[in-house]
């Protein structure tokens, strides 16, 4: 899984998502992408499960590159915790994928099997996808 090596602090504020993303919203590197749709938050395990599904089904072929990483820290309380006493542990890091972003580039490998593991990609995930690619110069 996803997780950064080193933070500067434990706990953050809890972002807004409600908006369109400023960067990240063009292919950069591969001729296949998959981009959210909506905004949300992916998390390091949702992450990691729609990489071994495209690893997986394109046989480790081509080449697979991940656009965001899971650096913000959620906080979760215990089960049956009385209100206050401060905010909880560090449950799990999430990517915040706001509208527009492409989170997957794939490259190296046919079309149809390159959308079909975007396809397979975007089932693993909490948001709304569409698989893009680069138009033909």
């Amino acid at each position: 899984m996803l997780i950064p090596k080193k933070i500067k602090h434990r706990k953050q504020h809890t972002p807004t998502l409600r908006r369109i993303t400023k960067r990240g919203d063009k292919l950069r590197f591969g001729k296949f992408g998959l981009k959210v749709m909506q905004s949300s938050w992916i998390s390091s395990r949702q992450l990691e499960a729609a990489r071994r599904a495209m690893t997986r089904f394109v046989q480790r072929e081509g080449k697979i590159w991940i656009r965001v990483f899971p650096d913000r820290p959620i906080t979760k309380k215990g089960a049956e915790v009385p209100m206050g006493k401060g905010k909880g542990d560090v449950d799990h890091f999430v990517a915040v994928a706001h509208a527009g972003r492409i989170i997957f580039e794939i490259d190296g490998i046919a079309e149809t099997v390159a959308k079909e593991a975007l396809r397979l990609a975007s089932s693993k995930l909490s948001a709304k996808t569409k698989v893009v690619y680069r138009e033909k110069h």
